[in-house]
């Protein structure tokens, strides 16, 4: 028996334990319980309720003993799941060629156990070091009672996050490249830490267009529709093309400094006379780009949308009358304000706006019909056709011809309207401009893709918008957060009740000169609060 190895009956079972925390390639360690792969389980009752400090010590280190010394079908056998673990745990060896793997439990917190991963990738006489962190969690089998690691792709590495997903080794699918911003500077991940799944879609779509040699890579392998693989270990270095991009390397990191101050957080910025995206940044939990393909209720943004409804059909003009009242009703659906905000009875449409006043919004529901909405959206400003072609995955904006209460719930940006701050910035630059410019990544002449259009606003409605939110900007909800920008400026505050939620989603939209911007945090309360800051401090960087 080597140095170090002590020897212990437990339970009547002669056991070998391994000094020191980890579980290596060389450890064992027997099955106590008799519940192992190797034993024969004594017949009793199966246990209930969540597993003892105990059980969870012993099940996570049979798991990690067999996962380390690369026996996946016992290692899948201490799991819920046996089929999905096996498959991954033997695909973690053979097909991902990671070896010598060491792992480092740490101090379980109730029935979760986190730990370190040390191993070695080795393909074709190259190796590289491998380490990363990573969780479990025990929980009771449904059905045999026994104590059992709760299966899941992300305990084997936090970056398999769907259920298809695999760790691959090999020759690269698509060459590297080198991304750059409009003046020439190079965009890396490391620099600019948000743009990490961005950059990953636009080598999944562009590697080989911009003209690099793959390199040999250990890589998440993401089989979900338009979902990139993720590079972990560089085992051979490939040769980067060069990729142009749009983006400005100041505002980007205006944007990521940003949005760092706020969890669950998402901007972008547009050139309003081109559509060129100038900056894209997401803080999250996940690796999601909400800054794109996000999903929510845009609150009171979306009054930008429902004034141009109200001047486009001739409801209304800014200084016409759109009284204030305390609540709305709109088929037996009641509608509030925010909490302080006092009635006005004589308000014109631009002080509502200026004050965000939902229930102005929604009495003009009776003078609308159910599609005004949706048609404005669609023709004039570009939403929901689902035919952006912005370079990689986005999603345009949806605003649905809702009936019954969600008609007038969808003037004031709740009901059954999502949006995503890229869209909320296109909205803005539409409003600025009057024309529809499809906002855009990477130049269209890269693959000649086609643009969508819309046939965007009349001179009328944009004069009326734009002096809407400059008062919107410099005398109402937007002041406090645009103060000290100079130049053309305006802005539209927003705050989307969620069900479940505690506090609701912040939104904010704006633009100065030739910048325009749009952010949302989550949970992030209302617009100025969290939302606003992340957009003036990238309005800050010029326009």
């Amino acid at each position: 028996m080597r140095k170090g190895a002590k020897v212990a009956i437990v339970g009547g079972v002669f056991a070998v334990m391994v000094g020191g925390a980890g579980y290596g390639a060389f450890n064992v360690v027997s099955a106590l319980s008799g519940d192992g792969a190797g034993g024969s389980p004594e017949t009793k009752a199966a246990r209930s309720g969540p597993p003892s400090g105990a059980e969870v010590k012993e099940a996570s280190a049979k798991f990690f003993s067999s996962w380390a010394k690369g026996d996946a079908e016992t290692a899948a056998s201490y799991t819920n799941d046996a089929v999905a673990a096996g498959s991954l745990l033997a695909g973690y060896r053979a097909e991902a060629h990671i070896t010598k793997v060491h792992i480092t439990p740490g101090t379980p917190s109730g029935t979760t156990v986190p730990f370190s991963v040390k191993a070695t990738v080795a393909y074709e006489g190259r190796s590289k070091p491998l380490a990363y962190d990573s969780e479990l969690t025990v929980v009771r089998g449904e059905t045999t009672g026994r104590a059992l690691v709760g299966w899941k792709p992300a305990l084997v590495h936090p970056d398999l996050t769907a259920a298809d997903d695999t760790l691959v080794t090999g020759e690269a699918a698509t060459p590297p490249i080198e991304a750059v911003d409009r003046d020439d500077v190079v965009l890396t991940e490391k620099k600019y830490p948000s743009l990490g799944p961005v950059l990953d879609a636009l080598r999944e779509k562009y590697g080989e267009k911009a003209g690099g040699r793959p390199g040999v890579e250990l890589s998440v392998h993401h089989t979900g529709e338009g979902a990139a693989d993720k590079t972990l270990v560089t085992l051979a270095k490939g040769t980067p093309g060069k990729l142009r991009t749009t983006l400005s390397a100041s505002a980007q990191a205006a944007a990521e400094k940003a949005v760092a101050q706020y969890s669950e957080s998402s901007v972008v910025a547009v050139k309003p006379s081109t559509g060129e995206v100038l900056a894209v940044a997401n803080h999250r939990e996940d690796a999601f780009n909400a800054a794109f393909e996000g999903r929510l209720a845009p609150g009171s943004t979306m009054k930008i949308i429902s004034a141009a409804t109200l001047i486009d059909n001739g409801i209304a003009t800014m200084n016409g009358p759109a009284p204030c009242p305390d609540t709305a009703t709109w088929q037996s659906q009641t509608f509030h304000n925010l909490t302080g905000m006092e009635p006005n009875e004589k308000a014109t449409l631009a002080n509502s706006f200026l004050r965000s006043c939902n229930t102005a919004f929604v009495k003009y529901a009776d003078e609308v019909k159910v599609d005004s909405l949706t048609k404005e959206a669609e023709d004039r400003f570009g939403l929901g056709g689902d035919n952006w072609k912005t370079g990689i995955i986005s999603f345009d904006g949806s605003v649905p011809a809702s009936g019954g209460p969600n008609t007038a719930a969808n003037m004031i940006g709740q009901g059954e309207v999502q949006m995503n701050p890229l869209n909320m910035a296109s909205v803005t630059a539409t409003a600025m401009t009057g024309a529809f410019r499809q906002p855009y990544l990477v130049p269209r002449s890269l693959d000649d893709r086609e643009f969508a259009a819309a046939k965007g606003l009349a001179s009328n409605t944009v004069t009326q918008l734009k002096a809407m939110m400059r008062l919107t900007a410099t005398q109402g909800t937007a002041a406090g957060v645009m103060a000290g920008l100079g130049g053309d400026i305006g802005a539209k505050t927003g705050s989307a009740e969620v069900d479940g939620q505690a506090k609701s989603n912040s939104w904010f939209t704006g633009y100065r000169n030739d910048i325009a911007a749009a952010a949302t945090t989550e949970e992030g309360g209302h617009g100025g609060d969290a939302a606003g800051p992340i957009v003036a401090a990238v309005l800050r960087t010029g326009g």
